[in-house]
């Protein structure tokens, strides 16, 4: 396979690239007892070449769980300059997450998802100590990545700085300390930070945060998974963006 090309793999991902953008999926390898007719007819309407395999062969294609029998040779992710988020028009600046040390594929892609599924969202993520978007990941977005912006920069906190002097607020997620987020109003337009789950957001970072939000939990002493720390944020930057 060509260098600039990657794999998606199962059908929720391959189905939303085939709406979504069908130009950028160049060749589609199903399984011999594949069975999805929205799938099939849409892909011959589209003219995608397609070769049938079996099992084994499938699987010397992409070494992946979850197959789900289909798999599509399509063009490598394509980031968005950073730039071009923040000279978007003022009714069309979507809330930016960025991604401070996220090193499992899981989380970058349950992220991806979530963000797709609230609208309005772009991800940040840097290009050292972190995980890039990558062939897991897009198949735990499940199609998300159609929908969600997603830049590389060089310097988180660096970008973090522009976000702010192109007029965002920047707030950053603590276990501890910070403003309860069921009671404070969030400025708009918003940068949410999140940090690692060893870690948390690294001290470099946190000195440029304008306000510094927390989730209570009043349970057992338990970590949310920081994909599930960003859903309950991101629907509560969603519900108060209106």
């Amino acid at each position: 396979m060509a260098k600039n090309r990657m794999y998606l793999y199962g059908k929720n991902s391959v189905w939303e690239r085939l709406k979504a953008d069908p130009k950028s999926i160049h060749k589609i390898y199903l399984q011999d007892n594949f069975r999805a007719s929205e799938i099939t007819d849409l892909v011959h309407a589209l003219k995608i070449p397609v070769t049938k395999v079996d099992e084994k062969e499938l699987l010397r294609i992409k070494r992946a769980d979850r197959l789900q029998g289909i798999v599509a040779e399509a063009d490598k992710f394509q980031y968005v300059p950073f730039e071009k988020l923040l000279n978007l028009p003022e009714q069309e600046r979507p809330a930016i997450i960025f991604l401070d040390s996220l090193n499992d594929p899981h989380n970058l892609g349950s992220i991806m998802r979530i963000a797709a599924c609230f609208g309005g969202f772009a991800l940040v993520i840097p290009e050292h100590g972190s995980c890039e978007v990558n062939e897991t990941v897009l198949h735990v977005a499940s199609g998300g990545e159609n929908y969600v912006p997603v830049s590389l920069v060089t310097n988180l906190t660096r970008a973090l700085i522009e976000a702010r002097k192109a007029g965002y607020w920047a707030a950053g997620t603590v276990v501890e300390g910070g403003e309860d987020i069921n009671r404070v109003t969030l400025p708009l337009p918003i940068c949410l930070v999140l940090g690692s789950e060893g870690t948390g957001i690294r001290y470099g970072i946190q000195k440029h945060l304008d306000l510094k939000i927390t989730l209570p939990m009043k349970g057992a002493q338990l970590s949310l998974n920081v994909a599930m720390a960003c859903a309950i944020f991101a629907h509560e930057i969603a519900r108060q963006r209106g």
